[in-house]
């Protein structure tokens, strides 16, 4: 890999339909092929990994299906039961009555 001026030079496999689009693109704006293509990385950076409307919609419909689902359990209630389980885990698995062994 050679590095000058800020830039470093890769090497990659493209098809012969992309490699075709980018010497048209380079062509049509009178640039460079590797310009064109580091404009079109930073256009389509901030895109990256970003769900399409589709998928978007799905996970809000399946979001308010779950929290439908959710029971409206009073907050003192729930309290009261986390309680209770953090009282029994102190206790772990000792008995409360003594053996005779």
């Amino acid at each position: 890999m050679v590095v000058w001026c800020g830039m470093v030079k890769m090497t990659f496999t493209i098809d012969n339909d992309t490699a075709d689009t980018l010497r048209r693109i380079s062509k049509r704006v009178d640039r460079p092929q590797s310009q064109v293509l580091r404009e079109a990385i930073r256009h389509y950076e901030p895109h990256a990994g970003q769900l399409s409307a589709q998928e978007r919609k799905t996970r809000v419909e399946l979001f308010d299906r779950v929290i439908k689902s959710i029971p409206k359990t009073p907050a003192k209630k729930v309290d009261a039961e986390l309680l209770d389980i953090r009282s029994s885990r102190r206790q772990g698995w000792r008995s409360r009555t003594k053996h005779s062994g």
